[in-house]
């Protein structure tokens, strides 16, 4: 059953895949920044390239999952959401906050944004991916606040579910754990203790409960499988991301000063983290195979399944790699980090809240269960295209990784940082290569939504699933 009020997820969307295309193309001149080291400067320098690149990144998949809540509460809770008109502000006042301050860093000297945004009265810039104004992390959790108490709002009037309970929970903890943000401590190994509580928390925390929750009610709804079998995966999956994710923040504190205990624990439960994506993968798979009727939106059920697949693959696989104490030794900073960071985010967060659009965005525009069979072929086409290509992209920064560990930390007779680098430079070369056939990819996903539906017989199935 739909409700009016899921309407207010659209510009959710529609904003967040416009800062999607927009991190792309920041992440494309930071690459060819690498190759060549004065394109665009001094307009757009390296370091607020990367700063852009990241922080839109982060900012565009607080939309999608804003969206993608404001969609799914309201239909498991089978009650209209509590306030559409403040969904709606909120979602201006984050758009403006967030465009003000991309303006701010890309115009503006960092210390002079810094200066005018009042951040010697509460001290909070200068960090990596908090690099926000304080004026902007303050506007964070305005939003924050409001979004938290529309949706909670509507889950305490209606049905509770085990899939609303798993989203309220990751989202509030996503909101508690910004708050980490405004404590910037003068000692730097107190800062890096508290500074993890938000950046690895939030992405292998508290965000894989929001994954988990949307995976959990995208495979609801196409695959018909009953809500108890798909619950009880959902149990099992949280508890262990839980386990392992609080646990194995000890991974990032082996070199920062921290008590030597943190080595074998951050080890050990570090190492435990791919279980859970494992178990994802299997149980995505599980209830596809499982499902009593074929969904006609296709390419929903492949994010679904590729979310799945590529978390465990660029979470799991690609971060067990260098996360244990005496591998970690060499690799920390390298380009494998980096290596992992794409395929990670990519496979849990970035493809999720893709898959949410995909079998969200027909129902939200008067197409019933999917698009026409042509448009639904070229959304297919843009998830071959970026899933491929964030692959190669993975495999040129671990070849990267590997050659610069090597060279770099366990030669003989190292060679400087900057040396290193002129002998992976045919790795960044490929990178970029392969970033520019995902960005195509990207193109063809935004023309997907522009084909007409036609007559196919796709726009004009229902599926309801409760």
């Amino acid at each position: 059953m739909q409700y009016s009020s899921q309407a207010v997820a659209k510009p959710y969307f529609i904003v967040a895949i416009a800062l999607f295309v927009g991190q792309i193309l920041f992440g494309l001149i930071i690459g060819m920044q690498y190759v060549i080291g004065d394109f665009l400067f001094p307009a757009i320098p390296f370091n607020v390239a990367r700063m852009v690149h990241t922080n839109l990144l982060i900012v565009w998949l607080l939309f999608g999952f804003m969206g993608a809540s404001y969609y799914l509460v309201p239909e498991e809770a089978e009650t209209e959401l509590h306030s559409p008109k403040l969904a709606w502000i909120l979602c201006i006042i984050f758009t403006v906050v967030g465009g003000v301050t991309i303006l701010g860093y890309l115009l503006v000297p960092y210390a002079t944004l810094a200066e005018i945004t009042g951040n010697h009265f509460l001290p909070t810039m200068g960090r990596e991916f908090l690099e926000q104004p304080t004026m902007t992390k303050i506007g964070i959790v305005i939003v924050a606040l409001g979004f938290l108490y529309n949706i909670g709002m509507t889950i305490l009037k209606g049905r509770k579910t085990v899939v609303n309970m798993v989203l309220l929970m990751g989202l509030v903890g996503l909101a508690v754990m910004f708050l980490f943000s405004f404590y910037n401590p003068s000692n730097l190994v107190l800062d890096k203790y508290y500074w993890w509580w938000v950046v690895h928390l939030w992405v292998e925390g508290v965000w894989e409960l929001i994954l988990g929750a949307i995976l959990a009610f995208i495979l609801i709804k196409v695959t018909g499988v009953d809500r108890e079998i798909i619950e009880k995966w959902l149990y099992i999956i949280i508890a262990m991301t839980l386990i392992t994710g609080v646990i194995g923040t000890g991974h990032h504190y082996y070199w920062i000063g921290a008590p030597e205990y943190w080595q074998i624990w951050g080890s050990v439960f570090s190492a435990l983290e791919p279980i859970p994506f494992f178990m994802m993968t299997v149980y995505a798979f599980n209830m596809v195979n499982q499902r009593r009727r074929e969904h006609p939106n296709k390419p929903a059920v492949l994010w679904a399944l590729g979310t799945a697949v590529m978390a465990f693959l660029g979470a799991g696989v690609w971060g067990f790699l260098h996360t244990l104490a005496p591998v970690n030794y060499y690799t920390h900073g390298t380009q494998i980090t980096a290596a992992h960071g794409h395929m990670a985010f990519y496979g849990a967060y970035v493809m999720i809240v893709l898959a949410i659009i995909s079998y969200a965005m027909p129902l939200l525009r008067g197409r019933a269960a999917a698009n026409s069979e042509k448009a639904q072929v070229w959304e297919m086409w843009s998830f071959w295209l970026m899933t491929i290509s964030i692959i190669f992209i993975t495999l040129f920064l671990t070849a990267a990784g590997i050659l610069q560990v090597w060279l770099q930390r366990v030669s003989d007779t190292p060679m400087s940082f900057m040396q290193t680098q002129d002998q992976v430079m045919i790795f960044y070369w490929l990178r970029e290569l392969a970033g520019g056939v995902f960005f195509i990819g990207l193109i063809v996903y935004l023309i997907s939504f522009f084909i007409e539906s036609g007559d196919s017989s796709a726009t004009t199935a229902t599926v309801d699933v409760k």
